[in-house]
């Protein structure tokens, strides 16, 4: 299947109709071939928006609300209206506005692995002129507007990143007279052998099922994903390079190291909760799980460096993932919906939403200031510096990624069920079939 880019008008119902098809494989519901509706540029009435329901939304609220408050003490005869969406829940949500334009927001909180779907039913507006223009978007940093990107264009405003970095236990480490890793395989020989000095403890918490800490390992070894070469995308998980990453990652997962029985099936979420239980003297986890640390029996004994990669003094590239705000095409207020949007991502309400959420600003300037008075986000920053990767910018990734497809196959290697080469294989098999 062609990578749907850019394309002129008379294309539009195809591209559409490929959509729907991608929608109903993934539980939503198809899109009608005018999602877009006429929209508008009204000035007066109320904005709607929707943004993702937290499982502690008061903070969030919190923060919300007084950016309403300042919106419209400058625009008397507007009002905000927000609705909370659970994540759970969205698919169902936002297929039901791509149908039906009079049911859509103005605004949408969205992640950006949802981008390129969401793109090409032609319901969100293209934002690049208006970022470019945007007083604070000369300090978006490019790695992170990159992931609002699909066929060269902007469809969301970049609100919150994440990035992942390397958690280990302060005090084991000077129990047992070690040093932080600098390099991936520094890594396992250090997690080998706090393993073997306290058996009852992973030597780091990683889990087949936790794809986003494997994509570092593939990355750092120069592998990719796939590849784009203009006219479609081709699977890049079974080349020598990737294949040597995700290897090195599977390897971790080993009965000296986190024993397959248990770390095979883990997530990310259950590998991090094992760190912060405990269990486990290092992990791989985001800025956005310092909370979940800090409430168990880590807290107060940990410490962050860049995951490092395979040269000394190197970091391995992480996954930039994070949430944008969109405006629909289908808006009635186009122009109050991207002045909502920006002021909601303005450094001002980034700094806020840090504070009250942990979740790491997309401005530049907010990260310094930030990490001047809070040395936790160093590592976090330093890793975006460093460079970021995404995964393949085409709506055949929510097929890949709902199937299992790389899940799958590590757990084939971590437990022994398949050798690297067949696994693999049969992943870029299955990435292709989606790309096609």
């Amino acid at each position: 299947m062609p990578h749907r880019g850019f394309r002129p008008r008379r294309a539009g119902r195809q591209a559409l109709a490929a959509a729907a098809a991608l929608f109903l494989f993934t539980g939503c519901a198809p899109v009608q071939s005018n999602p877009a509706g006429a929209g508008a540029d009204e000035r007066t009435g109320t904005v709607r928006v929707w943004l993702f329901d937290e499982a502690n939304r008061a903070p969030k609220e919190a923060v919300l609300a007084e950016a309403v408050a300042e919106f419209v003490a400058t625009r008397p005869d507007v009002k905000v209206d927000v609705q909370w969406v659970p994540v759970a829940g969205r698919a169902d949500k936002f297929s039901g506005a791509f149908i039906d334009p009079a049911s859509a927001p103005d605004v949408a909180e969205f992640g950006n692995t949802d981008v390129a779907g969401y793109a090409a039913t032609g319901a969100f507006a293209e934002l690049g002129t208006e970022i470019a223009a945007w007083p604070d978007g000369s300090d978006l940093i490019p790695s992170v507007l990159d992931t609002a990107k699909f066929g060269g264009k902007v469809y969301g405003l970049p609100w919150y990143t994440g990035v992942r970095a390397l958690y280990y236990r302060t005090d084991i480490f000077a129990e047992l007279g070690l040093k932080p890793p600098t390099t991936l395989a520094e890594l396992a020989d250090t997690a080998r052998r706090i393993h073997t000095a306290k058996p009852d403890m992973y030597g780091i918490s990683v889990g087949g099922k936790y794809t986003y800490a494997m994509l570092p390992f593939l990355w750092a070894h120069g592998g990719e994903l796939a590849t784009y070469d203009g006219t479609m995308w081709e699977a890049g998980v079974n080349s020598d390079r990737a294949a040597a990453g995700i290897t090195q990652y599977t390897n971790l997962i080993r009965p000296d190291i986190c024993p397959p029985a248990q770390c095979a099936d883990f997530t990310g979420t259950q590998s991090v909760q094992a760190f912060a239980g405990g269990k486990a003297a290092m992990t791989i986890g985001g800025d956005f799980n310092r909370k979940a640390v800090d409430q168990g029996a880590a807290k107060g004994k940990y410490a962050v460096i860049p995951l490092p990669g395979i040269q000394p003094g190197s970091v391995a590239p992480a996954f930039a993932g994070g949430n944008l705000l969109g405006v629909f095409r289908a808006s009635k207020h186009r122009g109050l919906a991207r002045e909502f949007a920006e002021l909601l991502a303005s450094a001002k309400y980034q700094e806020k939403m840090y504070v009250a959420m942990g979740n790491l600003p997309t401005l530049a300037g907010v990260q310094h200031k930030l990490v001047e008075h809070d040395p936790f986000l160093q590592p976090f920053v330093e890793t975006l510096r460093a460079g970021t990767k995404f995964v393949p910018s085409t709506p055949a990734w929510s097929r890949i990624d709902s199937q299992n497809v790389l899940p799958t196959a590590v757990q084939q290697i971590a437990t022994g069920a398949k050798d690297p080469a067949a696994a693999l294989s049969v992943a870029a098999a299955a990435m292709n079939k989606a790309f096609r």
